[in-house]
């Protein structure tokens, strides 16, 4: 009974500090949103470089609805792989300029979806539009 008790508490003690953890990364991000004025019409480069705490993770190219050939946003999302798809942090940019997703499925491709230097160079240069973070 004591052991069982001696893990609850572990994995309770675990969760909340993942879940703190979250938490500072959200409200992190928020302030980029909330300052989202400063980085519109720049490109993503800049508000990279002015996140200085916490880089993105993965990313994912969402195809435009009525013209599946190009990508207006992508996800940028701040958890391992194994996280990807459950309740985690987005920050989402809406391009100025639509993207091939050609360019973004290969590069997608290549990486597994991660965030890498490749990801930033291709991106780096695209002109934000929008910005919104939620989870």
């Amino acid at each position: 009974m004591k052991n069982i008790l001696k893990i609850a508490f572990l994995f309770a003690f675990l969760f909340s500090i993942q879940s703190k953890a979250q938490l500072d990364t959200l409200n992190y991000l928020k302030q980029f949103e909330a300052n989202k004025a400063n980085y519109i019409g720049q490109p993503f480069s800049k508000l990279l470089q002015d996140m200085t705490q916490i880089q993105p993770k993965t990313v994912w190219s969402l195809p435009i609805r009525n013209k599946i050939s190009m990508v207006r946003n992508t996800r940028f999302k701040f958890c391992e792989m194994d996280y990807s798809f459950h309740n985690t942090i987005i920050l989402s940019i809406q391009w100025q300029t639509d993207i091939p997703i050609t360019q973004t499925d290969a590069l997608g491709t290549q990486n597994q979806y991660y965030f890498t230097n490749d990801e930033k160079i291709f991106y780096g240069n695209k002109i934000i539009k929008n910005i919104r973070v939620y989870r």
